[in-house]
């Protein structure tokens, strides 16, 4: 039972960091992002938020502009999000979209070689 509500904290969490990226930051480079995951501890201390984004900008550096505005964002999903204690967040580039792309790749070149 337990399980299922992380899952659906972590899922709200994941909709509503989207909404507070795409319609309330100031950055445009904020409004590149996508959220595409988020991961909650069991304590509900932490919540990794995975992302990606179309931005030419590397993984390093994005993650690094999202620190930065990690306590904002945070802020305001403690404002929407109804918890005793809003989880602490760490944002991950989602690297499962490039990998998918190289399968893809690969898997493309055998074909031609058939």
């Amino acid at each position: 039972m337990a399980n299922y509500k992380i899952q659906r904290l972590a899922a709200d969490i994941s909709q509503e960091i989207s909404n507070i990226i795409a319609n309330e930051a100031n950055d445009s480079l904020l409004k590149t992002i996508t959220i595409t995951g988020c991961e909650v501890t069991n304590d509900l201390s932490f919540a990794k938020v995975y992302f990606t984004s179309l931005s030419n900008l590397t993984a390093e550096q994005l993650e690094k502009e999202l620190k930065e505005a990690a306590s904002y964002v945070r802020g305001e999903l403690s404002k929407r999000i109804d918890v005793r204690h809003t989880p602490q967040l760490r944002f991950i580039f989602d690297k499962s979209i490039e990998y998918g792309n190289k399968i893809e790749k690969i898997l493309e070149e055998i074909h031609e070689e058939e």
